[in-house]
């Protein structure tokens, strides 16, 4: 097992997750969710090897997930779009841009979307690899 005690399979991922990120931002098609705004949730997952930093126990080594939560914040707080998947894609965008990350999951939930019916949530899950 060449110096390691655990070796990372191919298909294994390590993940940090961010659950319930809340944002306020004035995304949407119609004009007064622009004028208003809204909160909205998000939700991450990032695979990364965790191996390097869980030996050397240095925060400068892993994915900071204090550091990660204030990009996608600032991402969903950013120029307003019509779509949660235009929105979804921002916030892969930001989190690819961690050399660490090698895929994530986004899922951003719009809780009070304007809809003629009443839901509980209406949300959008995207799942993208670096690279792919």
């Amino acid at each position: 097992m060449s110096g390691s005690l655990y070796r990372m399979e191919s298909s294994m991922r390590d993940v940090i997750s961010l659950r319930g990120l809340e944002v306020f931002a004035h995304h949407g098609v119609f004009d007064h969710e622009r004028a208003e705004g809204q909160t909205f949730v998000v939700d991450v997952e990032v695979e990364y090897d965790a191996s390097a930093p869980a030996q050397s126990d240095e925060v400068a080594e892993t994915l900071d997930y204090g550091v990660l939560a204030s990009r996608i914040h600032e991402a969903v707080a950013g120029n307003p779009v019509n779509l949660l998947e235009t929105l979804c894609q921002r916030v892969i965008s930001t989190v690819l841009e961690f050399h660490q990350a090698l895929a994530t999951t986004v899922t951003i939930h719009k809780p009070h979307a304007p809809m003629e019916v009443s839901v509980a949530d209406a949300s959008v899950t995207m799942r993208r690899e670096r690279g792919a």
